[in-house]
């Protein structure tokens, strides 16, 4: 962007801040590579908009995109929780697994409450506070302000301010940036591409680092809560923390990129490009679900009467795609003796697959979904 300057540097006396420019002013975009790859991005995020308006169900599979955004932007911050251990209850994993999957399961109800409160609250510093404090609740960084912003001197890298790797502006500072910054995604007197508004808005948030703990899983939230306030995605089925964590150098590069010289172009490149691959993963994801609802009902039209039982075992599945015999008796009203045969049937099927190898509490993936999101 022309004219586009990040900040400043201002010595604090044993060491130097960055002081960011306010960003709620006219842009002019006027490099050609950004626009192209713009317009790209916002052709597939129209096709999968369309997926989630033609899908049925679509409901019952937000929550494994959820899980999954959940496990990969708590692993860029450190933790080791997968998919499947996310999936199980916390005490059936070892106590050393139990502080990691705490915190992936506070993600996932921080996501779920953000994204809820959409319909009362517009996008906004309080939407963004009440979303931290359910993220930090109980775990690491609980007693780190949850729910309000700093009102103290934050770093990133490094064992003190001496050695940080970047030191974002001082606390007197964020309710400013804070306020500017949710003027910029409110103002309408501005014309500026959506996409590239909630990238400048990211960047402008890890630069600011309004909170002592939890700026990189909240500025990654951000992006999915701004696509649906706009209206840009119906449902919130897009996540890029995926693309981030495989691209981990280069997202951390990008963004010191536009701090230490000005590159907005290059993160709005690489954000944009996250935007293209990530729908079209989506994309194929869906396709891959309708394929294997298909495959599935197929196979279900053999258990006659019980099918429909069936049915709404697989549809539990589809949410939660781990069960037990005491979830399929509770959910289907049967008796624990014929939700024993049901889920021997389902097993017989090869639609679900018993992962414990024990005689008792035995435990059921619904394997071939849970690939899908792998």
């Amino acid at each position: 962007m022309k004219n586009f300057n990040a900040g400043t540097y201002i010595n604090q006396g044993t060491f130097k801040s960055f002081f960011p420019e306010e960003i709620n002013r006219q842009w002019e975009l006027d490099d050609i590579e950004v626009i192209n790859l713009l317009s790209k991005a916002d052709r597939q995020l129209g096709r999968l908009d369309m997926y989630s308006e033609y899908t049925p169900n679509i409901d019952l599979f937000i929550s494994m995109h959820v899980l999954k955004e959940a496990t990969k932007s708590s692993k860029i911050e450190g933790t080791k929780t997968n998919i499947e251990e996310a999936l199980q209850d916390k005490e059936e994993l070892s106590e050393e697994k139990r502080d990691d999957w705490e915190e992936v399961q506070n993600y996932i109800t921080a996501l779920n409450k953000a994204i809820n409160s959409l319909k009362d609250l517009p996008f906004s510093s309080r939407l963004i506070k009440i979303t931290h404090k359910v993220l930090l609740q109980g775990v690491r960084g609980k007693h780190k302000i949850p729910g309000q912003f700093r009102t103290s001197q934050n770093w990133i890298g490094g064992a003190s301010l001496s050695d940080a790797t970047f030191i974002p502006p001082p606390f007197s500072e964020v309710n400013r940036l804070m306020s500017d910054l949710e003027k910029f995604a409110h103002n309408n007197e501005y014309i500026f591409p959506d996409l590239l508004k909630i990238a400048l808005i990211h960047y402008q948030f890890e630069t600011i680092h309004p909170f002592l703990d939890g700026n990189g899983r909240i500025g990654r939230l951000l992006i999915t809560l701004y696509l649906v306030e706009k209206g840009i995605l119906k449902s919130p089925i897009l996540y890029l923390s995926d693309f981030f964590e495989r691209n981990r150098e280069l997202y951390y590069t990008n963004l010191t990129s536009v701090r230490e010289s000005n590159n907005i172009s290059q993160w709005f490149k690489f954000f944009l490009v996250g935007i293209i691959e990530t729908a079209k993963n989506s994309i194929e994801t869906f396709d891959n679900i309708m394929k294997l609802q298909k495959e599935v009902d197929e196979k279900l039209q053999n258990l006659g009467s019980r099918a429909n039982n069936a049915r709404t075992v697989v549809n539990h599945l589809y949410v939660r795609p781990l069960i037990n015999v005491q979830k399929v008796a509770k959910i289907t009203e049967l008796s624990t003796p014929s939700a024993y045969k049901l889920v021997s049937e389902l097993e017989e099927l090869q639609i679900i697959k018993e992962i414990t190898g024990a005689k008792r509490g035995k435990q059921y993936w619904f394997e071939d979904y849970i690939q899908l999101f792998r």
